[in-house]
This record gives structure tokens, sequence and C-alpha cells, in this order.
């Protein structure tokens, strides 16, 4: 496992992440096989992982928390998010911020949050949702200053709406962010323009989630997949995105190397950004996490296969069904 600087915290983290919003309560999910899935990571090399309370209602926290539990030995990253106050996914310029993160809401979850965990202190908390129209608000900057005084965070970071990378820079300029985690893949990339820049000049760490584009760059998602009643992934592959999804995977195909499968190539292609701090792909089997962990093995990406993958680029606006 390859390990990078996470901005200026100075942790080292694995560059290889894991997302756990797979093991919230996703149809299929099985907490048996989550667990054998999170142990195997941190034996592997996996020292970041991330969750949020609105995955199963601190269900995913609340497996974390077992697994930091179970590795007293070694240092285990934890990561979550606070959800807004009104409970809506992403926000909106018309959501106000007292209706998404008072100070009050701000402290109450970092509360249930640390419960969840069993900790007294989370090293990366982050907003679940965000605009930057609440940027200058004096009342989270104060909470947040408030909870790292108080040793309940050691930093704070704000996960980025779907396809708005811009859309939390003023909030970076208040210095008090410490992280973002943005939606980067080889279809996602205009992080590429702002944020990254941004990031790297302030020494803010960046986390890299959707890996695979909610499965489409996994390979396995193709016009006629079907999810099971339930599975949020049926309301985001609604028919006019799992058209145009698996028509720009199928143009990938012909591209993957021999001895390399989709996934581990949209995996590669991340980790030649040195701006990534670590990527977080959601593993729910212990199949996927070796898989995963085999591409940090410092490896680089062939030139002309990364410039080609570069020109596979698919700029997207937020929709209804982008969530």
């Amino acid at each position: 496992m390859i390990y990078r600087r996470f901005g200026r915290t100075n942790w080292q983290l694995s560059e290889i992440g894991y997302g756990m919003w797979g093991m919230g309560g996703w149809k299929e999910s099985d907490d048996a096989q989550s667990m054998e899935s999170l142990h195997l990571a941190v034996e592997r090399g996996i020292n970041f992982f991330d969750t949020a309370w609105g995955y199963g209602e601190g269900h995913s926290e609340r497996l974390l928390g077992q697994l930091v539990k179970a590795h007293p030995a070694t240092k285990v990253y934890t990561a979550s998010k606070i959800p807004p106050m009104n409970f809506k996914w992403p926000a909106t310029p018309e959501y106000t911020f007292e209706a998404s993160y008072p100070e009050k809401h701000l402290r109450a979850y970092t509360e249930k949050t640390l419960t969840n965990l069993g900790l007294d202190q989370i090293d990366l908390m982050q907003f679940h949702t965000w605009d930057d129209g609440w940027a200058e608000k004096e009342e989270w900057q104060r909470g947040v200053e408030d909870l790292k005084k108080e040793g309940k965070i050691a930093a704070m970071g704000i996960s980025m709406n779907r396809w708005e990378p811009e859309n939390g820079i003023k909030a970076l300029e208040t210095g008090l962010i410490d992280a973002v985690q943005v939606i980067y893949n080889i279809f996602d990339q205009a992080p590429e323009d702002q944020l990254f820049p941004f990031c790297k000049a302030n020494d803010i760490a960046v986390i890299a989630r959707v890996p695979f584009d909610e499965g489409t760059l996994t390979g396995n998602i193709t016009r006629d997949t079907v999810f099971p009643e339930g599975d949020w992934r049926g309301t985001y592959f609604v028919p006019e995105n799992l058209k145009s999804s698996a028509d720009k995977a199928d143009l990938l195909r012909p591209l993957v190397p021999e001895g390399m499968d989709m996934a581990q190539m949209a995996l590669r292609f991340i980790l030649e950004n040195k701006t990534v701090g670590t990527v977080i792909p959601g593993m729910r089997k212990p199949k996927n996490v070796k898989a995963n962990i085999d591409c940090s093995d410092g490896v680089a990406m062939d030139k002309i296969l990364y410039n080609e993958l570069k020109k596979h680029r698919w700029d997207r606006k937020p929709t209804a069904w982008s969530q």
C-alpha cells in the first residue's frame, strides 16, 4: 500500500481508502460480510474509512466503531458527515443555512457520530452537503472552531455536490476547511480545472469519491441492468442516465489493458493525479477489497493509455435524478 500526505493535517493516508455507504442499508448489504471486508482492509494496509450518519441513520458509523475497537494497535483514521437538518440532498441555493447547518445541529450530530463510533474524537468531520451561499455565515465558522478547540474533531471537511466542484471554494477561502470530498473519475474530470489547483496552493486535502461513477466504470452496468427494488441506484440510473452511461462505458471497453479490468483501470487513472490524497471506492466484498488494494503498487499508468482516457471527460449538469 502506498501512503500519501493528507494536506495540512500531515496525516499519512492509504491512497486507497474505504467508502462505507453501501454498508449503511443498501439492498443486499450484509453486516457479517461487511465486517469481514473491513477487517481485511485494515490487515492489507487501508487506514482511512469514510462513513456518514446518513448511511443507515448511524448504522455504518457503528460498524466503523466496531472496526476501530478491534484494531487498537493500528491507527484507523475515521471520517464521517453531518446530515443537513432538512435532510435534503443535495444542497441548493433555495435551502437556507438556518434550515441546513445551524450550530446546534452541528454539535448534536457530531455527538451522535462520536457515540456511534465509541470515540471521544473523530479525525475528519464533514458537511454532507454544501452551498457556497453559506460560506460567510459566522455561525458555522464558530461552530467548527469550537468543535476543534474542544477536541471533538481533529479536522473539518466538505463533501461537495455532484457535478459542482467549484461550489465550495468560497468556504475553503475561510481557512477553516481542511479537506474536500469530490466526485472525480475518468468521466468527471472537472475538479482539475479550479478545485484541485486551489487545494494544492492552499494545502487542502482531497478525497476522490465515486471512482466508478456509481458502478458504470466497473464495466458491470449495461443498458439492460435492473436493480433490486429499493436499491438507491435504481433512482440514479433512470432510463436517460442508464443508457448514456452504458454507452460511455462501452467506449472504454476496448481500452482496458490485458490483465486489468475496467474498475482497476478507473482507480489507476485517479491515482495518477497526485493532488488526490485518497480515493474511496465502496467495497462490500473481500474480493473487491483485494482487487482495489492491488492497484496501489506504485506502478504508473501507461502515458498513452492515460492520455486516451483523458479524452473521455464527460461534463454533466445536476438534474433531479443526479441527487
